[in-house]
């Protein structure tokens, strides 16, 4: 075909279809061409290209470069790419920052897989450790249980003695007159665990009881109905009371038909064993009706008795009921000071048989000596005391006859002149009131004398009683020498020497104790009754009934709140707190004691009662209650004995002072609404070392808010809500506090750990006081001739405020129980002055003035909002208390002091093992 193309391009490509073959070859060799050219341009001259600029940039001169690589910087300066450069070199950061803390974690991680090894295997150990003491715990337990059971073996109930159902070999004694309790009581009926149950008959069942005096009986219902020792069960009584008197004259039986009615009793048994018969008489002519009647084995309670009558240790001379039914009112009664009166004695009275024969001859003590002694001393007396009163060295009042018609009395007996008031007045008059016993020596004592003691104790006129032979009201438990001069009838010459030679204190002790005696064994039907139960039952020997605390009805309330430590309130300075109880609330510990020594101090402790308001035997200074039965520690027994350790201190501090090795308080506070306040001073509380538990005394009706956190301290904390808003409520004797001590302090007291647990090692040491930190006094305001209440500082105090202050449990139960209701009633009246009556209690039982810690004259807390005590009323309102407090108690029992306690903690040069010492100023 090339050939052929060849010859037609010689030939001229003329020919028959030249021209189009020429064509179609020329076409197809562009097309080739241009393909050639193409494939060159594209493969070769990039190679060529890059192999000529990369040449030229191998230039050792780096800025003639144009087309090769720029650095990381050249190309940064160009401006869109800045931008862009920052986020990478921020990203590299980051990225060797985590990849750092990645490989520190990865490292700690190993050393945390390396601890917890080693603490799994600690625990293991711990765990046999534990499981090892746990075992030396139960053995020294178990020895300790073993030693004690050797040692001092627990106590057990007695074999209950029953009652024999036949009575037929019950000893007869060879007369009623030898009655005594070995042989006219049965003690098969009242074992020592009985609780000494007594059954009271209803007079109205029998004839004899409506001819009863109707305030009489309708006082000694009362009376019952509110013992706690009568019971409706006659089967397992004790006792048996039938009331016969007082009785009335005009419908009065006769002495045989009220023996049948007394013999015909369903519980009798023939001879009338464990009965009592009280005749109580509440007018000074009341008869002695009884002396007429055969009343077997039974005891009698009355205020006339004849010698022949009378069987010592087992009958009863009882006070008159003078008030039925009706409180004694103490604005009334005169004060005991000032202690001489207008009158050195005074004395009115009449006895018609033989008064004109003692104004009609005189014999002189010469014919006395010689033999000739009159039947009755009583002329000696009238002449001795005229002499006495015309000699005009003393002012005397001596009347032997009435201005009236005297009161029926008994033969030889001195009658009652005038009415009751004007008796009074005159005794109120009267230093000394005299009491001169019947002339007829059977007869030891009498309605008529009775009544006379009643009347001068209560206006307090120190008795002075003519005739040793005389038994007064209660007199085998009653020491009367301390309230009363029993002189014997010839010594009447004597008498007004030794009248005039008792001191004013003497005077003022038992004008004191007298009034004691009064308002505890003789004012109302409740205290007459009482005191006749309490001698039988402590004649046999049976303890008495637990006293009532208050129930604590308790707020529910949500706790969980963390307590902060505040650091003022755990900042203790340089003080030794002694060993922090660590260990679960601690009650104070209950004692074991046989009940015979309880006996003992029974009688030991009620005649030596040194207030006029302990009802209880005990006394504060041995603050043993019946139903709380606690050692207090006596100073022995917890201490060695010859040359052990002690004596340096060290045992005595690590026993938190004092000799009682473990003991805890509890705090008292009391509230009303103000939740915030509450919750910071609880707050303050925590960590506190010896705290058992918190009694919050919610004194509002309102209750608190549901959503109230309150906070976790550590231990207890109960809220107790309260019937009234009384400050009262403060001093009740809650069943929830389990110890001796309590702190009482007000929701806005702001004390410090240290200050708090200084005043419990000094009330320790002094049981029977209150201790507290802010001090008061009292004082005389010579215008008004009134007494004033003082916050001003001094450097002497006569009070200390309840607020913040220590106390012992006991005194609870005297303020709410024993203490005149009058006295109450006025601090729910002012809202005020309830602690301005805790310390006139205090200082009257023990005669001794409170004890003040540390320098604190205030415990406000800084920013807590205003309380009652500033207001402006709340000043004047305490001047009142005062005053009637003083009018109550007849005197003003407060007593100054300038002595304070403070933790000075000096240092002496003792070796290392002695602590330091507390030094008191």
């Amino acid at each position: 075909e090339l050939m052929t193309g060849y010859t037609m391009l010689r030939n001229g490509g003329v020919g028959n279809g030249g021209q189009p073959w020429m064509l179609r070859w020329s076409s197809r060799i562009r097309l080739t061409w241009l393909s050639f050219t193409l494939f060159i341009i594209l493969v070769f001259f990039p190679l060529i290209a890059h192999y000529y600029l990369t040449t030229i940039d191998d230039a050792d001169d780096a800025g003639k470069r144009i087309f090769g690589p720029r650095t990381g910087n050249e190309l940064c300066e160009v401006k869109h790419v800045q931008d862009l450069c920052r986020i990478r070199e921020s990203v590299s950061e980051e990225l060797l920052q985590l990849e750092a803390k990645r490989q520190e974690l990865n490292s700690e991680i190993a050393k945390l897989n390396l601890k917890i090894e080693a603490c799994k295997k600690s625990i293991e150990n711990a765990k046999q450790d534990l499981l090892q003491l746990k075992n030396v715990i139960s053995q020294t337990e178990h020895s300790y249980k073993e030693l004690m059971a050797q040692n001092q073996p627990k106590l057990s109930l007695p074999i209950r003695l029953l009652p024999d159902k036949d009575d037929a070999t019950f000893p007869l004694p060879k007369s009623n007159r030898n009655c005594r309790l070995h042989n006219c009581f049965d003690y098969s009926r009242c074992p020592l665990t009985s609780g000494f149950p007594v059954y009271v008959y209803n007079s109205d069942d029998y004839p004899f009881g409506s001819s009863l005096d109707p305030l009489i009986k309708q006082a000694f219902e009362a009376t019952v109905r509110t013992n706690v020792y009568v019971t409706e069960n006659a089967n397992i009584a004790c006792v048996y009371i039938i009331l016969v008197g007082e009785m009335q004259e005009p419908v009065m039986p006769k002495p045989t038909e009220l023996e049948q009615q007394l013999h015909s009793l369903p519980y009798w048994r023939t001879d009338g064993h464990n009965h009592l018969i009280i005749n109580l008489s509440r007018k000074s002519e009341t008869q002695n009706f009884i002396y007429n009647i055969s009343t077997g084995r039974a005891m009698i309670a009355q205020s006339t008795f004849y010698d022949v009558q009378y069987r010592p240790g087992f009958d009863i001379v009882v006070s008159p009921l003078v008030h039925a039914m009706s409180e004694p009112n103490f604005l009334e009664i005169p004060p005991q000071v000032p202690v001489k009166r207008k009158y050195l004695f005074s004395f009115q009275g009449e006895k018609i048989e033989s008064l004109r024969s003692s104004l009609q001859e005189v014999r002189s003590f010469e014919e006395e000596i010689e033999g000739n002694a009159p039947a009755d001393y009583d002329d000696r007396i009238i002449t001795t005391l005229k002499a006495v009163q015309d000699s005009k060295l003393d002012f005397v009042l001596v009347e032997f006859t009435c201005k009236n018609q005297p009161k029926a009395s008994l033969p030889t007996e001195w009658a009652l002149c005038g009415e009751r008031d004007d008796r009074l007045e005159l005794l109120k008059l009267s230093t000394f009131a005299l009491i001169i016993t019947p002339g007829d020596t059977h007869l030891v004592i009498s309605a008529g004398c009775a009544m006379r003691l009643f009347e001068a104790l209560e206006v307090g006129a120190i008795p002075v009683v003519l005739g040793e032979q005389v038994q007064l009201p209660y007199n085998d438990v009653i020491r009367w020498n301390e309230a009363a001069l029993i002189i014997p009838k010839p010594r009447i010459t004597e008498v007004h020497f030794l009248l005039r030679s008792i001191s004013d204190n003497d005077l003022l002790a038992m004008r004191r104790q007298g009034r004691f005696l009064w308002e505890t064994y003789f004012s109302t039907s409740d205290n007459v009754f009482s005191t006749v139960l309490a001698i039988i039952r402590t004649r046999i020997q049976i303890p008495a009934a637990p006293i009532r605390e208050e129930t604590a009805v308790e707020i529910p309330h949500r706790s969980g709140k963390a307590a902060g430590t505040d650091p003022n309130m755990a900042d203790n300075g340089d003080l030794d707190l002694g060993p922090v109880e660590t260990e679960p609330p601690y009650a104070s510990p209950k004692y074991l004691r046989n009940f015979t020594l309880t006996a003992m101090d029974i009688y030991r402790n009620w005649n030596s009662a040194p207030g006029p308001f302990h009802l209880f035997p005990y006394t504060p200074f041995d603050p043993v209650l019946p139903s709380e039965a606690k050692f207090l520690g006596s100073g022995t027994g917890f201490r060695p004995i010859g040359g052990g350790a002690g004596g340096s201190g060290k045992e005595f501090q690590a026993a938190l002072g004092g000799n009682v090795p473990r003991e805890q308080f509890t705090v008292v506070m009391l509230t009303y609404e103000r939740e915030e306040v509450l919750m910071n001073s609880l707050e303050r509380l925590n960590g506190l070392p010896y705290l058992n538990k918190v009694v919050v005394v919610w004194n509002s009706p309102k209750l608190p808010s549901e959503d109230l956190l309150w906070p976790d301290i550590g231990v207890p904390i109960m809220v107790v809500r309260t019937e009234k808003n009384s400050l009262n409520n403060r001093f009740l004797p809650w069943d929830e506090i389990e110890t001796e001590a309590i702190l009482s302090i007000d929701d806005d007291a702001h004390l410090r750990h240290d200050e708090i647990m200084f005043g419990f090692r000094v009330w320790r040491e002094a049981r029977d006081r209150i201790v507290g930190f802010p001090g008061r006094y009292h004082a005389w305001d010579i215008p008004h001739q009134s007494w004033l209440y003082n916050s001003n500082y001094s450097c002497e105090l006569s009070m200390v405020l309840t607020g913040a202050a220590f106390f012992h449990k006991y005194y609870a139960y005297l303020y709410s129980y024993v203490m005149p209701q009058a006295i109450r009633d006025m601090v729910d009246e002012y809202i005020n002055c309830e602690d301005i009556a805790m310390n006139f209690l205090v200082s009257h039982l023990t005669r001794k003035p409170p004890i003040k810690v540390t320098s604190r004259w205030t415990f406000r807390c800084p920013g807590c909002p205003q309380a009652l005590s500033h207001d402006d009323s709340h000043f004047h309102e305490r001047h009142k208390c005062i005053n009637f407090f003083v009018k109550v108690y007849g005197y003003m029992p407060l007593l100054y002091t300038q002595f304070r306690v403070d933790s000075v903690l000096f240092k002496t040069r003792l070796p290392h093992d002695k602590t330091k010492c507390f030094k008191f100023i």
